[in-house]
């Protein structure tokens, strides 16, 4: 007999879905504090991300190690597709990733990897909008902009250059 969970996984394989166990890390002072922060992590973070079907796992007990407390957790996570595997892997950072299923070759239509894309691109640009914001200094910020200025420049130099040679 079939149980619920294995129907709906096998399903959503079967459209492009991707059954994974994420590993994640987290440290602090506080021992008793890491055990509720991960099962907030995974709860209410992971779980919530769009293109996430469900996940279950366990949170370690956590142990000192040179001074800090560690724990860690196995999370097994069905994604919808790989897009959104890879908003959880950038956004989460998981210390280690396993895939499950499918095993074997896995194939994106055209679509969906454009989609990928242009997400990942949307996922770099609020990174990079986030640093420069909080934690570049003023003048690290200035040189930044200086940068990008004469990178555009040369962008638009070679653009012309190679566009009269088409």
């Amino acid at each position: 007999m079939v149980s619920d969970v294995e129907e709906i996984t096998e399903k959503t394989i079967s459209k492009g879905g991707i059954l994974a166990k994420l590993y994640f890390d987290m440290q602090g002072e506080k021992g008793e504090e890491l055990q509720p922060l991960m099962a907030d992590l995974i709860n209410n973070r992971l779980l919530k991300s769009p293109g996430v079907v469900y996940c279950f796992g366990s949170i370690e007990e956590p142990i000192m190690i040179e001074g800090y407390f560690s724990t860690s957790a196995a999370i097994t996570t069905l994604f919808k597709d790989l897009g959104a595997a890879i908003n959880v892997v950038f956004n989460f950072a998981p210390i280690g990733i396993e895939v499950l299923k499918p095993s074997g070759e896995y194939s994106v239509k055209t679509s969906n990897l454009q989609s990928i894309l242009i997400d990942l691109s949307n996922i770099s640009t609020n990174y990079s909008t986030y640093i420069m914001n909080n934690v570049l200094s003023p003048d690290e910020k200035t040189r930044l902009e200086e940068e990008v200025k004469r990178r555009k420049a040369l962008g638009n130099h070679m653009l012309d250059k190679h566009g009269k040679e088409s």
